[in-house]
C-alpha cells in the first residue's frame, strides 16, 4: 500500500505530535492531516478530493469520540480509508466494539512505538 496521507483524529496535542514526528522521520512525503475530535475530522474528510489512507483514531474525545465518529464515517459513501484504533484503553470491550467496525483494520493502544507506526504505514 502506497501512503499519500494519514488523518491523525486525537485531542491530545502531545500523542498528535509524537505520531506525526513517527510518521514524518519514516517518510517526510506522507501529507499529515489533524483533527482533535470526530466532527472535526468528518469536516476534514468532507473537503478532500480523495480520503486519507490512513485514519489513526483516538477513542475518548470531546464532541465526538471515536464511536460515534465511526458510526458516521462508516455510513458515508465514501470511507475507503484504513482506520487504526489509537487509544489508551485497554479495556477489551473498546477493543470489541471498535474492530466490530468494517474500516478498523487494528486496534492499538498508547504509547505506540516507532516500529509499529512504520509497519502500519507499510501496509503490514
Amino acid at each position: 500500500m502506497t501512503v499519500g496521507s494519514i488523518l491523525i483524529v486525537d485531542d491530545s496535542d502531545i500523542d498528535q505530535f509524537i505520531l506525526k514526528f513517527m510518521i514524518e522521520k519514516y517518510d517526510a512525503d506522507i501529507t499529515i492531516l489533524q483533527a482533535y475530535d470526530g466532527r472535526e475530522a468528518l469536516d476534514i474528510l468532507e473537503s478532500l478530493a480523495s480520503p486519507p489512507e490512513l485514519i489513526f483514531l483516538d477513542i475518548n474525545m470531546p464532541r465526538m469520540n471515536g464511536h460515534e465518529f465511526l458510526k458516521v464515517y462508516e455510513s458515508l459513501p465514501q470511507h475507503d480509508s484504513a482506520v487504526i484504533m489509537l487509544s489508551s484503553s485497554d479495556e477489551e470491550s473498546d477493543r470489541q466494539q471498535s474492530l466490530a467496525y468494517q474500516s478498523v483494520k487494528q486496534y492499538r493502544t498508547k504509547p505506540i512505538a516507532k516500529a509499529d507506526v512504520e509497519r502500519i504505514v507499510r501496509g503490514e
